[in-house]
Order: C-alpha cells, then structure tokens, then sequence
C-alpha cells in the first residue's frame, strides 16, 4: 500500500526552502524537447513508475526539469509525491505551479483539498489559477464545492478554472444546490468561452439532478448560443427538464440547428416522451444528411421502442442506406410488429446474402428484435468466419437478453451460451460472457454449480496482449467468489523508444487516406512521446494500411487501429499511459485502453469537446485538416493508408 505524507502547514513553510532560481544555460539543440538527455532520463522514470528516482526532480535547480518531472507524476499518480508538489504550488515559476496543480488533480486525493484551497486564494496568476481550480473539482468534498461555488474570479481565465472545476467535481457527483444554480447563470452568453462550454457540459453531465428551474436559460443556451459546442451540451441537459412543451422545443432543435451534434443530442433528450408527440423529429432523424445523427436516432428507438409504429419504420426503411440505421430500424420492426416469425425469415435472408462484414454483423443484431432467433443468432455467432459478426452477434443476445419480456423459458439456454463463449478461446466472446455472467441483473451465477471454466480460460490468456478480457474475467472470478476487484496490472514491456522519438520533428504530421477522404493530424511528441513513437513505428510498419473504423459513437469519437476490426484486437505488447495538461476538444486523437497503461494500437478521434476522456486517455496528436471527413466516417469505412508527411530525422545526425 502506498505511504500517504502527512499533509499540512509543516509542508507549506517546507516550500521555501525547496525554491530555486532557475539555471540559465543553453538548450541542447534537436527538432524536439528531447534533444535533452534529462529530459529523457525524466520521461524514461515516467514510463517506468519510479517514484523514488523522480522525485528529486521536483526540487532541481532548473525550472523546465521542476515542471516535467511535476507532470511525469500526473501520469505516475502516486500519493508519496503529493507534499513537495504541494510545496511546488509556491514555486518562482509560474509554469511548475501550473504543473504542480494538474498532477495533484490526477492523482487525485482528497487529503490535498485543504491545502490546495490556501494556495488558490494567494495566487495571482490566472492561467495558474484556473489550473488549481480545476484540480480543485478533481478531489473535491462538499467544503471544496463550496469553496467553488463561492470563489470569485477576477479574470475571464479563472473563471474558466472555476468552471470547470465545477464540472469535475459533478463528474464525481460532487454538487449543491447553489453549484448548479451558478453552472446556470455561468451559461449566459456575456461570459467567456471556456466557462459557458464548462457549465454546459457540467449540467449535461451531473446525474440525478432536476434542471426544470433553470429550463429558460438552457432553452436560450440551446438555440443561440454562438458555440455548437454550448449548444449541444445544453441540448443534453435539457433532458432533466419537465415541461408540457419539451417535446415542442427538444423537436425543434433536432430539426432546425445548422449543426449535426446539436441536432443528435437533441433527440437523445427526448426519453421518456410519448412517439406521436416526437414522431416527426424522429423520422427526420433517420434520414438526417449526417449519418451520425441518423445513426444516432436509431440507437433513440432501440433503447425507447415503445409505441413506436411498425408501418413508420417500414415506410422509412427503404430510404435507409447505412447498415447500423437499417439494422436498428429492423430490430424495432421486429420487436414491436404481430408478424414477428414472417418478418424474421425475410431479414435472415438479408444478413445470408450480405458479403460486408459490418453490414453482416448489423443484419444478426437486428435479428435480436425477435427472442424465436436466439437459436440462429448463437449459432451465427460461434461460426462466424470475422471477428466483428461474432462480437456483434454477442451484442445481440446481451440486448435481447436485458429486454424487460425476455422469456423465462431461455434463461438456462442463455447461461449455457455464455459458458460456452467463455470455453470458446475468443478473446471479445470471452470478455464479454464474463461481464455478463457477473451482471446481478442477469443473476446468472445460480445456473454454474462451479465457475473453474472461468479459470480456465484465464490461463489461456496471452499477456499482455489479452489483458482486457483478463480483467473482465477477473473481476467476473472475484464477484462469484464474494472478493474485493483488484485490477491486474499490466506488464511493462514497452520502453520508449528515445532513438526513434529524437528523429520525430515538434510538428509532424500525419496523413489518414480513408473511403470518405483525406484526415491530416499533427502529432505531440513532446507530450506523448511514448505514445507518438509507438504510432509512427506502427505507420512504418505499414500496421495501419487495410484496416477499418470499427467503431464510430455518434457525437464522441471514430475509432480505428484494430486488425480484428471489432475493438478486441491488440499487440503483443503495451504501452504506458501519458497525461497532460491537455483537453479533449473537438478533432484530438487519443489511444484507447482497457484502463491504465493497457495502450497498444488503437486510437479515437473525437468528433467534438469530451472532457470526461481528460486525464484518463492519452492525447497524441490532432486534427489539423480533414475534420469533415471525422464527421461523415461510418463503422466498416476502410483506412486506405496512414503515412508520415516529410522525412524524419537522420537517425544519427552530425553534430
């Protein structure tokens, strides 16, 4: 168990003697940071967790290594850091305060909420201000929403902080009355920027939480705020609003805002509200231009299929051309029309004559509308010659399995399937039967009078490669057997390749070749470097080249990078996660994860600001052109090729 320091005003006075005035010396010259052996040595210590070895970098002479080494331990989060960072948050440079306070947010302990709050009050400097703020809302009790809530900010800046600080703190349900009375009043349009996008997202964010008194200014935030991206996470939030009319105002938003993901997160709002009242924003959102926004009202219906009419959705299906939107609408038919065995027979055909993969995988989750296919869609899973028909059949018993009318009759059926994906060798079956198997709602441990199979499979896993199904079926192991969940920890097997890193320019750019067009991004090798040298290695090595987009969510990401092409796909290695004091804005690519240093090779771009991902995904790099192709990508869209624009560096240059 790791040592927690005493914290308090011993740790506040320690701090002047911890000051160093930096060191003018001259900066080793090379295309990034990373010319600098110490730098170097700095994120080598990162990347291999030794806390004992960077923690005399919080205290060196020189600011720039002051700073790196209090951001290493943003990624380290280890809580024996936590009093000299503390004691960094006086630092002479503002730049180490900054770091400072975003590596005492991610590590994220509350012991640090007092002293962290002194040290808000005495600061001067905005940027820095808004960056202990925002630590604030990530460690955060009720007396530090309360310091929140009440804290005036004298800056444009600081509010921002403020703001979202606020928002962290709701992310860990950490919120009053008066926090979200001020989230309301921050979304007015005289205030900067960053603080209404903040309050925006924290209302749409916080659960359980009525939003009808403040319905007003989310309707004029909603539909005229100058930012899409206010827009649209006020759009959400107005689903915690009651009102006779929500079914007006949310319509009229779906049909009428210029932008697709206010349009979208309309129609996610409209839960709970009757189908003839919202019918018509709905069938507008089938066929929105966008896909996503079509895609994203058939996964409406899907999860809302009630009263739904059968003839509406037969008359639109024509018009449909996307296989996820097809595959929806087909599954409400399903669901809901008398003619369910007839209609059944008809869609078996469809998915027999796809040659898609994807729009195969598609056809056999429709199927699931109907309990009398399970037999045919289990069978289709266990034969299915490509991964993603398989994962994708899993998905449709998960969700023919979770209906509120699944028959009784085929629970022990269900149980012995999901025994049988476990026993099958394939890493998604299996990581998903065992995340099924531990589901209390599905209560299916009284159908195994032993769980060894569970074990068993364990032991053919492949690590590190295979590590998300391990820790699927080890939590799955310590629930039937009434333990406490320890995550298994990933090998470190992967060290930074510093050879390759010091030949990658500050500003490389990367070109994406997809069925829809041409993506450029920027990389951040001087944020990620582990994480850019791992994809410029895998670019060399033509790993991208014939792959596909796997997965697209709606307003979130478009995710790419899997040989499998269903998302379960990995290397035979893993890279540690590398966080920094960057944010999750519309076009930032990340690398995916089962958790914590579990990367390998897949990466997500986002299609607009997802500030939950902060701090818990590994921003790489962004897009720097091509964004109208993110937000027309579809799940299957081939990846013709990713390639590096200009040479790198000579791998030993002349000095």
């Amino acid at each position: 168990m790791k040592k927690i320091h005493t914290l308090g005003l011993g740790i506040m006075l320690l701090s002047a003697a911890c000051q160093y005035i930096p060191q003018k010396s001259a900066e080793p010259a090379g295309i990034n940071k990373f010319a600098d052996p110490h730098l170097q040595e700095i994120y080598t210590l990162q990347d291999e967790r030794r806390t004992s070895d960077l923690l005399p970098y919080l205290q060196h002479g020189k600011h720039t290594y002051r700073r790196e080494a209090a951001l290493a331990f943003a990624s380290v989060q280890d809580t024996v850091a936590l009093p000299q960072l503390l004691s960094l948050l006086t630092d002479t440079s503002s730049m180490v305060r900054s770091a400072a306070a975003y590596a005492i947010g991610q590590i994220g302990h509350k012991k640090a909420e007092n002293a962290l709050m002194g040290h808000i009050d005495h600061e001067t400097k905005p940027q820095v201000q808004a960056e202990m703020l925002e630590a604030l809302g990530k460690i955060a009790t009720p007396v530090g929403v309360e310091f929140l809530t009440n804290y005036k900010a004298h800056n444009p800046t600081a509010l921002g902080g403020q703001a979202w600080g606020l928002y962290r703190a709701g992310l860990r349900q950490q919120h009053s009355e008066q926090s979200i009375k001020l989230g309301a009043k921050l979304l007015q349009e005289r205030n900067p920027y960053e603080a209404r996008l903040a309050a925006a997202q924290y209302l749409a964010r916080v659960s359980k939480v009525d939003l009808t008194s403040h319905r007003e200014q989310l309707l004029t935030t909603a539909t005229s705020d100058s930012s899409a991206d206010v827009r649209m996470a006020a759009a959400q939030a107005l689903g915690k609003v009651r009102a006779i009319d929500k079914a007006r105002f949310l319509s009229g938003i779906a049909q009428s805002d210029p932008d697709y993901r206010v349009r979208l997160s309309a129609i996610r709002s409209m839960t709970g509200l009757d189908y003839d009242d919202i019918r018509v924003a709905l069938l507008a959102g089938l066929q929105d231009q966008n896909i996503n926004t079509a895609v994203a009202t058939s996964e409406f219906i899907v999860a809302n299929p009630e009263d739904i009419r059968v003839s509406d959705m037969q008359q639109v299906l024509p018009k449909l051309l996307d296989a996820r939107v097809r595959g929806n609408v087909i599954w409400v038919i399903l669901q809901n029309s008398p003619a369910r065995q007839f209609l059944s027979e008809r869609y078996k055909g469809y998915f027999q004559n796809a040659n898609n993969p994807y729009d195969k995988a598609q056809l056999l989750k429709a199927l699931s509308g109907d309990f009398n296919n399970f037999k045919f869609i289990a069978e289709a899973m266990f034969a299915a010659q490509q991964p993603v028909i398989g994962t994708t059949g899993m998905d449709a018993l998960l969700l023919m399995r979770t209906q509120p009318d699944f028959p009784k009759a085929l629970e022990a059926e269900f149980a012995e399937t999901m025994k049988r994906a476990i026993g099958s060798g394939d890493v998604a079956l299996v990581g998903m039967a065992a995340g099924a198997i531990r589901d209390p709602k599905l209560n299916l441990r009284s159908h195994y009078t032993n769980y060894s199979f569970l074990t068993q499979a364990q032991q053919k896993l492949q690590l590190p490669r295979d590590m998300e199904t391990n820790i699927e079926l080890q939590r799955t192991i310590d629930y039937l057997n009434d333990k406490e969940t320890v995550t298994p920890e990933n090998p470190f097997t992967h060290p930074i390749d510093w050879a390759l890193v010091t030949r990658i320019p500050a500003d490389q750019q990367v070109e994406i070749r997809t069925e829809k067009g041409v993506i450029t991004l920027q990389l951040f090798v001087e944020d990620a470097p582990g994480s850019v040298a791992n994809f410029v290695e895998l670019i060399q090595e033509s790993f991208f080249d014939g792959l596909y987009f796997h997965r697209v969510v709606p307003n979130f990401v478009a995710q790419g990078g899997d040989k499998r092409g269903d998302g379960w796909g990995s290397s035979e290695y893993s890279i540690r996660s590398e966080f920094a004091p960057l944010h999750y804005r519309e076009g930032y690519v990340g690398m995916a994860s089962a958790g914590k240093d579990t990367e390998s090779n897949q990466w997500f771009i986002t299609h607009s600001p997802t500030p939950h991902l902060d701090g818990r995904y590994t921003i790489f790099a962004k897009v720097i052109n091509g964004m109208d192709v993110v937000h027309q990508l579809e799940v299957g869209d081939k990846i013709h090729y990713v390639k590096l624009l200009g040479d790198l560096a000579p791998a030993n240059p002349a000095p």
